[in-house]
Formats: C-alpha cells, structure tokens, sequence
C-alpha cells in the first residue's frame, strides 16, 4: 500500500488506499491525534451493534407476508410501530446501514470524506474507497428491495449506476424515505432560478387519482409548498412540487441535473404525474451523493469537486437566494428526532445526539414542541440552552427506513465544527431498542433507535474535538 502525507498550512493530509482524509497537526506533543475519520466512522457504527435492534414484524409473524407486497406509496404503507412489544423478535439479520460524513472547511470546503456501508455481506462495516474528488465507482448500488431484504440476503436485483457489475462492493441502499424532498425542493428552486417559476406564485393542487399519500386538492404559494414539505415534512405539500414539476416537463432535467453534477445515485424516478405520489423502490439517494448535494445547498467556495467528466460543480449549480432560502427552511426542521434527539429533551431514552438547537418556531410557551400536530411533550428549552450546534437538516421515516442527512455548524462561541451527515438504513419504526420505554400517552412515540442518535453524538464529539 502507498501512502503520501502531505502538508500544508497546519494541516495533514493522509491519502490511502484512494481515500482522503484532513487531520489537523497536533498542536502539542501530548495530544493524541483522532483516528482517520473513516476508520473512526466504521469503528463507532461497529461498537454500536445495530444487529440488537428488535423487529416488531418480524418474518415469522403472520404480518410479514406484507412485506412482499408492493406497495404505490410507500409512505403510506400501515405503519407497525402500535404493535405490542411483546411479538418483537431480534432482527433476522444485519441490518443495511449506508453513513457518510463530510468535513467542511470555515468556507465549506470539502476537507475530509468517509463512507461506510454495512449490511449482511459486511456485518462489521466497510470503508468506501473515493477519489480526490469525493466519489467512488467501488459500488454496485442497488435498488431497494423489500421482499429480497429477507429473501436475498439484502442482495439486490436492480442497479442505480449502470456498468458497475464488477465492483468490489456490492450494496443495496435503502430506500430514502422523506430525505427525497431534497431532491424534489431543489428542483423546484432550480425553476425558481432559471425564472419559470416564482415562490409567489400560487399553485392550484388537483390530483386525479387522490392517493393516501397525498391527499386532496389543495392551493397555495409555492414557497409556501416548500416551506411545509422541509420544515414539517408534509407529504401533501411534496406531492404539490412533484405534480408541478411534471406539469412543467421539469422531472427528467432534474434527474439529468444530478447525473451532470455528477451525483449519479440521486434519481427521483417512477413518482405520478397525476397526484405527485408514488414514492416507492425506483426514487434513489445514497448517503455520498446526498452529502455532497448539501454541500453545495451550503454554498461552499470555490470548485466543490469535479464530476468524472472533467466539469468543475460549485455552489452556483443553485443560486445565492436559493441556497439561502433552503439552508433556512433545513435550519427550521421540526423533526429532530434521530440523529440529534433535543425534541425528545429530559427523558432518559433516547439517548442525546447531535447537541442542536431546536428551531423558536415549534417551541410553546412552556417550552414544549409540536410539529404538524404532533405533540413531543417535553420542555426542550433546557436543551436549547445548552445547544453546541446548529442542524440544518432533513429526516425521513418509514417501516423499513430510518434516514437524516444535514449540515451541522457550531453556535458562537462553541468548538469549531462544520460538518456534513448523512445516514441511511432500513431501522424505521418497524424497529426498536430492547430498552425503549412506553411512550407517554398523547406524545409522539420515539420512531427510531437510539443507536442513531448515539452515532450522531459521537461523530459530533469527534469533530468538537479536531477543532
């Protein structure tokens, strides 16, 4: 193996094995330097032992012949997670888990990357080899598959990336959930910034079939639209966008957007032109691709990373008002649950993850938070106070997928971190930890494992650290 060290400016750049990775040089002999982030990242997921979790449908129960169901919506799939406890099994098998994390210099420049997938084929994690520019063509990326999760050893059947049959890897990302509606808002603000459409213009929403995904007819802004589909996740508001950008013949530039930007497994494909539904297996994100799509939402300097046909991506790809406008609604998400846990402030379970502040918007009076209706119960402002971070972010949740991908900044006078993570996997709410309490009667019940917010807070520890 050739390893070069290269450094410049304070700090140490260690290329290995095709991955990259930024260490700041110790600033005294007596301070131990953090392991490189990627072996730091399969490490920590490693330790956390995913493989605990209980399956609350598990496939010798009855319900589990659901599960090779194909369903339009998969958002509006029953939902298992009012299933007694006591019928929940350990889960089969490893489960799929997909992290990416990437360091940002102070004007958001890519400074360190790592990606670790784990999965049945690689129960203890494996470090994705990327190139200078971020990316990997180490992959065979399939598409999720429901059934074939139990069926096939989570091997897939369908490829996202064309040509990549002799990959080292071999991986089944899981299905992406509500996190999609980064794809589908930055399309609408790609029409936004090319003036076909204004955030004031008011859309008129009339499905036809209506689906229990989306919902009736409906009319309003389109910022309005975005600002309900990032910040509270409405699912009605996101069916609003999809069918608009059908109307508008915007769906195959946008998928051919992200090809251009060199983001190869970000397609929103097979959603209905009618009604703006049908979320299911075809719509794709992997963890890199989504981390790297935030980063240009976060406007970073200078050249981003050059896609493998040689065009430099920048933060021009959206423009100022643009970027600004989502990095804001992300900073509002109202669902701070998985990876950083602070609507859920106070309790004992879920452990605290990342140390963010949770948005005024959805804070009460005494303190306690409600999204979309949904009440969590809990006095967050103790946890505001002592908030390290903020978390520019957006979740998604479904049975078979647990999913949050964000920026994270520090608050002023905090140690210095901006970061990038993403984590997809299929721990949805059909998943629990043998520890989780009941759930308070009238509060939101806890929908992932804690094992996520555990990881968020160690990666957050780890970059505190660096800086």
């Amino acid at each position: 193996m050739r390893t070069k060290r290269l450094i410049a400016g304070g700090v140490a750049a260690v290329v290995t094995a095709g991955l990259v990775s930024v260490t700041m040089t110790a600033q005294a002999d007596t301070k131990e330097p953090p392991p490189a982030l990627a072996e730091f990242l399969q490490t920590k997921m490693d330790e956390l032992a995913f493989q605990e979790v209980l399956d609350l449908d598990p496939p010798t129960q009855a319900t589990a012949r659901a599960k090779a169901k194909a369903t339009t919506d998969k958002e509006a799939a029953p939902r298992v997670k009012g299933l007694a406890a006591a019928a929940a099994e350990p889960i089969s098998q490893q489960p799929q888990i997909d992290a990416t994390v990437l360091e940002l210099d102070r004007y958001g420049r890519i400074t360190g990357s790592a990606t670790v997938l784990m999965s049945p084929q690689y129960q203890h994690g494996v470090v994705v080899p990327v190139d200078a520019n971020h990316h990997t063509t180490a992959v065979r990326w399939r598409q999720w598959d429901d059934a074939g999760w139990y069926a096939n050893q989570a091997q897939g059947t369908i490829d996202i990336v064309p040509g990549r049959e002799n990959a080292e890897l071999d991986f089944m990302s899981p299905y992406p959930a509500s996190v999609l509606k980064l794809m589908v808002n930055f399309g609408v603000l790609r029409l936004v910034d090319q003036g076909q459409i204004t955030l004031a213009d008011t859309y008129a929403y009339n499905p036809s079939p209506i689906s229990s995904l989306c919902g009736g007819a409906s009319s309003d802004t389109i910022g309005n639209y975005v600002d309900k589909s990032l910040t509270e996740s409405s699912n009605a508001a996101t069916c609003a966008l999809v069918k608009m950008l059908h109307d508008r013949g915007a769906i195959d530039g946008l998928n051919q957007a992200f090809q251009d930007l060199g983001l190869e497994t970000l397609q929103l494909k097979n959603t209905n032109p009618v009604n703006g539904g049908r979320w299911g297996n075809p719509v794709t994100m992997t963890s890199l691709d989504t981390a790297k799509l935030l980063s240009v939402i976060n406007g970073g300097a200078g050249t981003l990373w050059t896609t493998p046909a040689g065009v430099p991506v920048t933060r021009n790809a959206l423009s100022s008002a643009s970027r600004k406008l989502f990095m804001s609604k992300l900073g509002q998400q109202g669902w701070n649950w998985m990876l950083s846990t602070p609507n859920y402030c106070g309790r004992d379970y879920p452990a605290p993850g990342i140390p963010q502040k949770v948005a005024d918007r959805w804070i009460a009076a005494d303190g306690t938070v409600t999204v979309a209706g949904e009440a969590f119960g809990q006095d967050v402002r103790p946890c505001n106070a002592a908030a390290e971070v903020t978390f520019a972010h957006k979740p998604g949740w479904v049975n078979n997928t647990g999913s949050d991908a964000g920026i994270v900044k520090s608050l002023p006078g905090k140690a210095g971190r901006h970061y990038i993570i993403a984590v997809f996997s299929n721990l949805g709410d059909q998943y629990t930890d043998p520890n989780r309490p009941a759930t308070p009667p009238g509060t939101v019940p806890v929908e992932y494992t804690e094992k996520f917010a555990k990881l968020g807070a160690a990666v957050d520890q780890y970059e505190a650290a660096r800086h």
